[in-house]
């Protein structure tokens, strides 16, 4: 593992490994931290006060305003928020050419699932009531909002409603029931461990069973999905499920482009400003869903 990358893992584990139930507080230091990385682009932040979900319009210089890329942040569904992720969204808008709009999920520790799916649904079904159709519309997320992503779709295409037309997961949480079938344990150096899947899983589901595929979407029906890029670090505790993932999407037909990012963790294109891989991976982000873009039927 390069020394930088083993360096943030380190720091990482003693800034946000959560040590309390104090919600604000955990999302105050999560995105005071987070912030500490940020690389100061030009850009908007502007709140949309009429959306079902509070929710953000971020914006650079050349953003396109007839293309929209909805977000989800991470942040393991007790914490984290637009704000503590603006510099990521930021760095998606320079490199995509669009505009992003990024939704505050609800985090109440009493109803998370499946509140927090149905804010995301919510938040895509406004897109399209402003005039937004599914080829304007990349729905893209990082960890649990990768999951959300997955998850939102699978519930879009259930509803027989219009797709988006591509997606992008950031180091995505798949399979809630965290299966120990891992064959890269050796090589993990990540931040995340076993234990705080679980309490994450407890936290999430409270008992509902964690193959329901609005909570694992790797147990939905992945047939006729969009366009997919997935995006692991190769020391990512996660990376098989990952790839079990793509396997069975790809044996769907669908279009995946899974991106194994060697000596990355979990999460690492927070840190865009600090590790150049982390930069590298939004940039191909951006080739992705331009690729995507170009390559649509008129």
């Amino acid at each position: 593992m390069n020394k930088d990358a083993e360096n943030l893992v380190r720091l990482i584990k003693n800034n946000i490994i959560p040590e309390e139930s104090n919600l604000k507080k955990l999302t105050h230091d999560l995105n005071k931290f987070y912030l500490s990385f940020s690389s100061n682009g030009p850009f908007k932040i502007l709140e949309e006060k009429d959306a079902p979900a509070q929710s953000y319009w971020i914006v650079t210089p050349k953003s396109s305003h007839e293309k929209v890329i909805l977000f989800f942040h991470g942040g393991g569904l007790n914490m984290g928020s637009t704000y503590g992720h603006q510099d990521l969204c930021q760095m998606l808008s320079k490199y995509t050419g669009l505009s992003i709009f990024s939704v505050d999920y609800q985090l109440d520790e009493e109803n998370i699932f499946p509140a927090a799916v149905e804010d995301c649904l919510q938040s895509y079904l406004w897109l399209l009531e402003e005039g937004f159709q599914g080829r304007d519309i990349v729905i893209a997320g990082i960890s649990v909002g990768g999951n959300l992503v997955l998850s939102t779709i699978l519930a879009l295409k259930k509803m027989g409603l219009d797709l988006p037309f591509c997606a992008v997961c950031m180091s995505p949480v798949v399979d809630l029931t965290f299966p120990v079938v891992y064959n890269h344990l050796k090589d993990v150096k990540d931040w995340i461990d076993h234990e705080q899947l679980d309490k994450f899983r407890e936290l999430y589901l409270k008992g509902m069973d964690p193959r329901n595929s609005l909570a694992s979407p790797i147990y939905g029906d992945l047939e006729d999905l969009p366009p997919l890029m997935l995006q692991a670090g190769s020391r990512e505790l996660l990376l098989c499920d990952i790839n079990r993932f793509r396997d069975l999407a790809v044996e769907k037909e669908v279009k995946v482009n899974l991106e194994v990012w060697q000596d990355m963790f979990h999460c690492w294109q927070m840190f865009h400003s600090h590790l150049p891989s982390a930069e590298a991976s939004i940039k191909s982000i951006g080739e992705f869903v331009k690729t995507v873009l170009e390559n649509q039927p008129e």
